[in-house]
């Protein structure tokens, strides 16, 4: 059996054939209709976006409201899957869906389409920048001044690849979000600020979640492995990146599998070492590329093999919530509509299936915003990031 055939049947003994992992409980599955989730989170600031530049020295007129709190960042736009989708799914013709309780159960605005008990990353983040949180962009209202702090596009079950998200039917592909951002957003977002995209964005974050749904709903789902190797597709996948990147559209990602066997964690280490070969090559020819790798593969394994005196966690492996296997009519991720809960949800690293419940959320934001340790946040982390002059 090749390295290929064995992963494949790693993952549908853990999921039970697309149930739950770990004596019940669902940490993956390859075979559901909601995307592998934990995907390294990327922010960015770019000087050079969108094929435009803006030079030092260059008086520039935005339009901003003013900021009391002295803080150098506007906003965030947000690309990715469900790790980082506020609401987008709602509304789409997906599978991919968190609109229902007990998702929301603990977010002050209620059930919104989050795919975790309260706050996810972004929101998280958002906090640590003294941001309000940012609006999806599918949401009939944002539109007007709601934009001026930043558009979340993310999508649940989206992937780098254009047909990565068709499994649970037509999530938003990555290409197709940054289509969005590029006509759609930055055409309002010039229009109520009265200045270019490329003097405005430099004072925005652009952050990226997204990258292991091609391995679990492409790679292995569709059996790709029968074709190519494992190393072959994900060089693959570092080329349509970098096509992305030299296109200059603000799209950078990093798939992480949590909780899934050892083989697949090759994939994961194995696309890691490429994508921050391809991160340092562009740093290097590009001055004003600035960017930061959140390792949250590293994060949630420390806390995962850490003790619960230390950490919190009591539960490292079962979702928080109720989750039904395929036999009982579920996909074994997502919780079941109106089930039951843990009682206390900041001892449980998982609130569903695959996605962190938001005290896992805090340590991952957390650690993006001021770790010095390299593992956590390469090779800055995100308030070094935010108060680059650039």
């Amino acid at each position: 059996m090749d390295r290929e055939e064995k992963i494949e049947k790693e993952v549908v003994e853990e999921s039970g054939g697309g149930g739950t992992a770990g004596g019940g409980g669902a940490v993956i599955s390859g075979l559901s209709g909601v995307g592998l989730e934990e995907s390294t989170l990327l922010p960015l600031r770019l000087r050079l976006v969108c094929g435009k530049e803006t030079f030092a020295g260059t008086t520039v007129n935005c339009n901003f409201i003013q900021d009391v709190s002295g803080n150098t960042i506007r906003g965030m736009f947000v690309f990715g899957s469900s790790l980082v989708d506020n609401g987008n799914n709602n509304y789409l013709e997906t599978t991919s869906k968190a609109n229902y309780l007990p998702y929301g159960i603990d977010f002050p605005y209620g059930t919104s389409g989050r795919f975790t008990n309260s706050k996810n990353v972004i929101d998280l983040l958002c906090d640590l920048l003294k941001l309000p949180l940012i609006p999806p962009f599918h949401d009939p209202s944002t539109k007007g001044s709601k934009i001026l702090h930043g558009v979340n596009h993310a999508s649940g079950s989206s992937g780098i690849l254009n047909d990565t998200e068709l499994v649970a039917g037509n999530a938003t592909s990555l290409s197709q979000q940054v289509m969005d951002f590029e006509v759609v957003t930055l055409a309002e977002l010039e229009a109520h600020l009265g200045c270019n995209s490329s003097q405005s964005l430099p004072n925005y974050l652009i952050v990226v979640g997204v990258g292991g749904n091609d391995y679990m709903l492409n790679y292995f789902l569709r059996k790709l492995y029968l074709l190519i190797s494992i190393e072959t597709f994900t060089a693959n996948l570092i080329a349509s990146l970098d096509q992305k990147l030299q296109a200059n559209s603000p799209v950078i990602t990093r798939p992480n599998i949590i909780g899934t066997p050892s083989a697949l964690n090759y994939a994961a280490q194995l696309y890691n070492a490429r994508l921050k070969t391809l991160l340092d090559s562009l740093k290097a020819h590009l001055s004003d590329f600035n960017f930061v790798v959140v390792n949250q593969y590293n994060i949630i394994s420390n806390l995962t093999q850490s003790p619960s005196s230390r950490t919190g966690f009591k539960d490292t492996h079962n979702p928080c919530c109720a989750v039904s296997l395929v036999s009982q009519g579920g996909n074994g991720i997502s919780c079941d509509r109106g089930g039951k809960t843990c009682l206390d949800r900041t001892t449980y690293m998982y609130f569903d299936g695959l996605h962190p419940t938001e005290a896992v959320n805090v340590e991952i934001a957390t650690k993006a915003y001021a770790s010095t340790l390299q593992g956590d946040a390469y090779p800055i982390n995100v308030s070094q990031l935010a108060r680059l002059q650039i």
